[in-house]
């Protein structure tokens, strides 16, 4: 740490996450109030879309038309099986945490092409197609991004949620990670005084830096995930959440501000 006094609650009061120009938010205390956005469909809109197997091409044939029904209805269970030539086996432990993203576009792709809304006339079918259609993308949103699938897999998959109101409380951040953050903000906080081109190098280095610990961060969470260890995964999670509040922090530094503002 620079400086002979640390000074916690100033540092972490501005860091914030979730900023809104009316209500500052800071870091811990956004990661007490994010809750975890539901992920699943209700079990009645889900039967609704897995009974969708009836839409209409008057030029097809009854065999190509039941072709593609079953293409225009990918099992909706989680988010896992939506994909299922990219991730046949479903969720960790039965299958890897990282995997080939390009291949998991080309699916979601397919699928977007298969079950777009503009191909189906108004009415119910079109009602259905849209409610796939946005289920679909939420599943690729979610699985695309490590921190995302990591939140994901332990809220439901696991039951753990890391973002809900007592989630500080329950799946707190270690105090180390803490301190390196509170470092790199008084660090920046320094920088408002010093030259432009020696402040830019800085914070270059504090991004490089960042980047690494998130590439850490990822490989780490997919040993945890891949070897059932749960407990493990949590802590890395909320890691990484910091890191990536952090990674934008960074991102948005201009020279002569005095504080790094973390924006979700």
């Amino acid at each position: 740490m620079r400086g002979a006094t640390l000074r916690p609650q100033r540092l972490l009061s501005s860091v914030r996450v979730g900023y809104s120009p009316s209500r500052p938010v800071c870091l811990l205390c956004q990661h007490k109030q994010i809750a975890l956005k539901t992920l699943q469909l209700p079990s009645a809109q889900r039967r609704s879309l897995a009974s969708t197997s009836k839409y209409s091409y008057p030029d097809r044939s009854p065999g190509e038309q039941q072709s593609a029904n079953s293409t225009l209805t990918p099992d909706i269970t989680n988010h896992y099986t939506i994909f299922p030539n990219t991730l046949p086996r479903g969720p960790p432990p039965n299958s890897p945490f990282t995997f080939d993203v390009s291949a998991l576009r080309r699916e979601f792709l397919q699928l977007q092409g298969a079950v777009h809304p503009d191909k189906f006339p108004q009415g119910p079918e079109k009602q259905r197609a849209e409610a796939l259609s946005s289920r679909i993308n939420d599943a690729y949103r979610t699985l695309i991004d490590p921190l995302s699938r990591a939140q994901y897999l332990l809220a439901e998959i696991h039951g753990i949620d890391v973002l809900a109101e007592d989630g500080a409380s329950k799946y707190a951040l270690d105090s180390e990670t803490l301190m390196e953050i509170m470092d790199v903000q008084e660090t920046v906080e320094e920088l408002s005084s010093a030259p432009v081109g020696e402040a830019e190098a800085t914070v270059h280095r504090l991004r490089s830096e960042n980047a690494a610990r998130i590439e850490e961060s990822v490989a780490k969470l997919q040993k945890a995930f891949d070897e059932g260890d749960i407990e493990t995964a949590q802590m890395e999670t909320v890691r990484l959440r910091f890191w990536y509040s952090l990674r934008d922090g960074l991102k948005e530094w201009e020279h002569g501000h005095g504080e790094i503002r973390i924006v979700h």
